[in-house]
């Protein structure tokens, strides 16, 4: 995979069938418009589905086990997991070996819209 997100496709389709039945470690980071921090969330799960319109389905694991995410259209996010334990730092879990890691910034727009 390449290291700089603008080189990578939207969506690849090699990649988004790759992820399917793999554990997935996501990290979303909600911003104001200007920059400022609202609020981070990491949760991880099982990749349900990947399409190329409707998006990646999670089935989420540990405390948030039962819920479902869908994480949006766009491959460019998802990294191959280094080895190792990650501590989520909301809820203290620790996910051993994950597959992948998803990163998103979600930032409100000017008019209020995220």
């Amino acid at each position: 995979m390449s290291d700089d997100i603008d080189e990578r496709p939207v969506w690849d389709a090699t990649l988004a069938e790759s992820v399917v039945g793999k554990v997935v470690l996501v990290g979303l980071t909600y911003l104001e418009a200007d920059g400022r921090l609202i609020e981070q969330q990491q949760f991880f799960g099982t990749v349900v589905s990947a399409d190329s319109r409707k998006g990646i389905l999670l089935s989420l694991k540990g405390q948030r086990a039962g819920e479902q995410f869908s994480l949006p259209p766009d491959t460019r996010a998802i990294d191959i997991a280094p080895a190792g334990e990650y501590r989520l730092r909301g809820t203290r879990e620790v996910v051993t070996d994950p597959d992948y890691t998803v990163i998103f910034s979600i930032a409100k727009q000017v008019d209020g819209k995220a």
